[in-house]
């Protein structure tokens, strides 16, 4: 399964990114990936809305959910995390037969 991380540094994480560098954080977010059997397809530190984006595929949502876990329990980053679905999976979603009703109706 292939995720977007799209992360946020709080203070003290900051603080250590500058002490640390963006080269040797980027090697602990691959190893933490790679250690769960995953890979990182694309990192890159950035500014606007987020600091950090990385797109990585992992085993199963159990694996990424464990990394929400750890990092956001260390205090150095606040993070969300997308599931990112195929076209193809979007075009099996589409003809999923499901029964709705909209409010009001």
């Amino acid at each position: 399964m292939k995720f977007l991380v799209a992360a946020n540094y709080t203070v003290k994480g900051m603080a250590g990114l500058a002490k640390d560098g963006g080269t040797a954080r980027a090697e602990v977010i691959r190893a933490l990936v790679e250690n769960a059997g995953g890979h990182v397809e694309a990192l890159y530190f950035a500014f606007g809305p987020y600091d950090l984006y990385v797109i990585c595929e992992v085993p199963d949502s159990v694996t990424v959910a464990a990394f929400g876990i750890i990092v956001r329990a260390a205090g150095g980053v606040d993070l969300i995390i997308v599931p990112l679905l195929t076209s193809e999976e979007i075009d099996a979603a589409a003809r999923l037969p499901v029964s709705y009703q909209p409010p009001g109706q």
